[in-house]
């Protein structure tokens, strides 16, 4: 980093330049120069291949990582659920934003008597074994389609399509301006883990950027997503699980939801806890635990692993 400028690493989707813009100005009001370096990623190039087959998060984080290894950047702005619970070695976590609504939304291309009549087979597109298998959970008559892209080449595709609605998270559609266009939040499915969070990564052992960085961090964002993170961590032991995982601070405890669904939403597990936000740095290890009790809860997990191969 020369004197005062933080080059920014970012993908150029419109909402990730929208991340990255949104550090920028804040670095700027602290005082620093900044400069944006856009970055192709794998998962923006390859757009015909669900991203389970694809490789997962990572397909989106790896060409930025390998920039701030690089030195070519100082900092990668990320959506924190992008990122694979297992960071490269060398870098780290500086610093994550205050969450936007954490919820997930359907936008419907037409109407909603799909979601109304029970006799009417709903064509709903996602990519997400999450989002999939609480979907199906619910609405066991309905039918999934892939689809990905940005969020503008989603909205289109739904648009052109006979598909009846498409899953977003609310924060995607809120940060682009397209808020309009949300049909119905989706109170009762749980998020992914850190979803609606911003992340900033940059090198381990960075003492000026952590300087830099120490005012735009959100020490309660960090707490609830890192227990979500860790939760999926020990559960999820690299498959593409339909894992969803949301934590909340309550005054001074923290309150902790999760789920794990089977692919074709037949099975379902949910799981609360809570603890005090002195102790919550272990609600994810003791919450994935006690799921990973729960009898099927393997047997879902082996099914998951088995599909991915």
């Amino acid at each position: 980093m020369s004197a005062g400028l933080i080059r920014i690493g970012t993908r150029d989707s419109i909402l990730a330049t929208w991340q990255a813009e949104h550090v920028s100005n804040l670095l700027q009001k602290e005082g620093y120069n900044t400069q944006l370096v856009f970055i192709k990623t794998e998962g923006d190039r390859v757009l015909d291949t669900p991203l389970p087959l694809l490789g997962g998060k990572g397909v989106f984080t790896k060409a930025l990582d390998d920039a701030l290894l690089n030195s070519e950047v100082d900092i990668a702005v990320h959506s924190f659920k992008d990122i694979p619970t297992a960071t490269p070695d060398g870098l780290a976590v500086v610093a994550i934003l205050e969450r936007e609504d954490p919820r997930d939304v359907i936008v419907l291309r037409d109407n909603d008597d799909f979601l109304n009549n029970e006799s009417v087979p709903g064509l709903i597109a996602t990519s997400s074994h999450r989002r999939g298998g609480q979907w199906l959970n619910r609405y066991p008559n309905h039918q999934l389609t892939d689809i990905r892209g940005n969020i503008h080449t989603r909205l289109r595709k739904l648009e052109e399509s006979n598909w009846d609605g498409a899953i977003f998270a609310a924060a995607g559609l809120k940060r682009a301006g397209l808020e309009d266009r949300i049909g119905h939040y989706l109170d009762w499915m749980i998020p992914a883990p850190a979803q609606g969070a911003i992340a900033v990564m940059a090198k381990e052992h960075r003492p000026d950027i952590e300087r830099a960085l120490m005012n735009i961090h959100h020490s309660e964002t960090a707490i609830c997503t890192r227990i979500e993170r860790r939760f999926l961590q020990v559960l999820e032991g690299g498959c593409s699980a339909p894992l969803g995982a949301f934590a909340e601070v309550n005054g001074l405890s923290v309150n902790f939801k999760a789920v794990l669904t089977s692919l074709d939403g037949s099975t379902k597990e949910e799981i609360e806890s809570s603890a005090s936000i002195e102790h919550a740095s272990s609600l994810g290890d003791l919450t994935a635990e006690k799921m990973m009790d729960r009898k099927g809860v393997m047997d879902i997990l082996a099914e998951i692993r088995r599909d991915d191969t």
